[in-house]
């Protein structure tokens, strides 16, 4: 793939194989080269497919793996978009590389890989664990790889039946003021979940089987009263429930079924002073047989890069409003 880099008093060199793997890597008008240069304070020269970089040795070392890590990238038939770039420098900064592409899901539409380390982590988990809690930020794939392992698990018999399921908390509005009927009404807190499936299965393949009950996408509040067997299920958006439904939900786990539930427990919209479920789960949880607890942090972010300069700005702002913990 590439040579080993060669340092000496002119910068460090790579060579690279492939001229239009390369081109890639470089983007349009040199933009992804300028990106690294900018966050990593380095300059890149490159003639062919020889780059030779200029900059404090570790600084050089961090551009060095980036653009390894993007030559990898490109080499296993993917574009190079901005947030590729953004990802992989923040990797390099974190000592970290790309995520090996042996590690996948197979669902009927797509491959779906990991695209961090955290996701790669979690997604050994979902593989390997019968109850799997996801924590963490906006964008980090926690439900996104969570419906993937499901429809997976099912298109391969695995399971009978998929069942995703979110609490319909209000984020200032009450479900009895929306109009239409309950359908109309919960369907648009679920519309993440169908956009999910729809990513992975063929339109008329989600219809029919949610027609036949094999797939259902409901409320938190249906789950009620029923023992899940042989499903996977999947609790969304879960810092939103009370401890009291995060118990209810948790043990209608059945015979043969599989269970994953991710959330942010920094963006409850319960009322005031409520207690989440899930920050309680994760206590509760930690340590029992069976149970994998997996946390995203900010550098698995892989939306828009500006998301994740959003978690890091409002995580800061956090800490500046809640001050410096008093000694207990």
């Amino acid at each position: 793939m590439t040579k080993k880099p060669r340092d000496d008093s002119q910068g460090t060199s790579l060579e690279f194989r492939d001229n239009a793997t390369l081109a890639r890597v470089v983007g349009a008008h040199d933009r992804h080269m300028a990106e690294i240069e900018r966050k990593l304070e380095v300059e890149i020269s490159h003639r062919g497919n020889r780059f030779t970089i200029h900059g404090a040795p570790t600084a050089r070392a961090h551009a060095a793996q980036v653009l390894r890590d993007l030559y990898q990238h490109a080499d296993e038939g993917h574009d190079i978009s901005a947030t590729d770039v953004d990802r992989a420098i923040r990797l390099g900064l974190a000592g970290e590389s790309v995520v090996p592409s042996s590690t996948s899901v197979s669902t009927p539409k797509r491959v779906i890989r990991p695209r961090t380390p955290g996701q790669a982590k979690y997604l050994d988990a979902l593989l390997k664990h019968d109850l799997v809690v996801g924590l963490g930020p906006a964008g980090t794939g926690k439900t996104y790889l969570a419906v993937a392992v499901g429809v997976s698990m099912l298109a391969r018999g695995e399971v009978d039946r998929l069942i995703l399921s979110r609490p319909a908390v209000e984020a200032g509005e009450r479900l009895g003021f929306l109009p239409g009927d309950m359908k109309e009404k919960v369907d648009p807190y679920l519309r993440p979940l169908y956009d999910a499936l729809h990513d992975m299965l063929p339109a008329e393949q989600i219809q029919r089987r949610i027609d036949e009950g094999v797939i259902e996408v409901a409320p938190l509040a249906f789950m009620r009263g029923r023992t899940l067997a042989h499903s996977y299920v999947i609790l969304d958006e879960a810092q939103n429930c009370t401890p009291q439904q995060m118990k209810m939900f948790l043990t209608r786990l059945g015979d043969g079924a599989r269970m994953a539930v991710t959330g942010d427990p920094s963006q409850t919209d319960l009322p005031v002073g409520q207690a989440s479920g899930l920050s309680e789960a994760k206590v509760v949880l930690d340590g029992v047989d069976g149970v994998a607890i997996t946390e995203f942090t900010e550098a698995d972010v892989v939306r828009h890069p500006l998301v994740q300069r959003i978690v890091r700005a409002y995580a800061a702002f956090d800490a500046r409003r809640n001050g410096p913990k008093r000694p207990g």
